[in-house]
């Protein structure tokens, strides 16, 4: 290789050299290309809940999107009406009770019968405008006796007996042994009939009297009178 032809490819490398730093001095100094900040490095990390205009609020736990979490058994669809039964008396059902059959709302007459002996049939009419119920058994009291005859439990109805207006129940009195084996037997001209609510009746007996002794016995009210003489 002759000397020009050194010289000229010197030549050439060092121009190619130059222009290679040329390009160089437009770079940022590190071999990358400054061209501006990236689209990237204008956005941040947003905090979690945080809203696209920068209006960030930091939410309590359990709280998302505004809305509160709801209270453990509530409904979001509004408030639920109460499930009991109201009025109920603890059977499910709403009880209404007639107003008990007294001396008040009925009127009471007692009647010797012929059949069977010795037997007195007490009759309660109701004279009121509603129903009433005719519950137990006549609490009689004849003439001064200090205390009132038994109930025989065998005559206790499957049912309370309830009388609408002017319908009657009834009661039978036993008033003294058939056969004569009572003791202590005395002749009574008035009677007072107790109820298991309210005031009392004062019905009339027979002119002459009625007998009764230590047998006398009543049943409880029936909606029958057959029912209130079978005892």
């Amino acid at each position: 290789m002759s000397a020009r032809t050194a010289r000229t490819r010197l030549l050439a490398a060092t121009t190619v050299a130059l222009a290679a730093f040329a390009l160089t001095a437009c770079d940022n100094g590190k071999g990358v290309r400054d061209e501006g900040p990236s689209a990237a490095s204008h956005s941040s990390a947003q905090p979690t809940g945080s809203t696209a205009d920068g209006d960030t609020k930091a939410k309590p736990a359990g709280e998302t999107g505004g809305s509160t979490a709801a209270p453990k058994g509530a409904t979001t669809a509004g408030t639920s009406g109460g499930s009991g039964s109201a009025g109920k008396n603890g059977t499910g059902t709403t009880a209404t009770r007639n107003p008990a059959c007294n001396g008040a709302n009925s009127k009471t007459t007692a009647t010797e019968v012929s059949r069977p002996l010795n037997h007195l049939l007490l009759t309660v009419t109701n004279t009121g405008a509603k129903n009433c119920d005719l519950t137990g058994y006549p609490i009689a009291r004849f003439g001064e006796a200090q205390s009132v005859p038994p109930v025989a439990e065998s005559t206790h109805p499957q049912a309370v007996v309830t009388l609408a207006p002017g319908e009657s129940g009834y009661a039978g009195v036993l008033l003294s042994a058939a056969d004569g084996s009572g003791g202590n037997g005395y002749t009574a001209k008035t009677l007072v009939v107790g109820f298991a609510k309210g005031s009392s009746a004062t019905p009339a007996l027979p002119a002459k009297g009625v007998y009764v002794d230590d047998k006398l016995t009543v049943t409880y009210w029936q909606q029958s009178l057959d029912d209130a003489l079978a005892y």
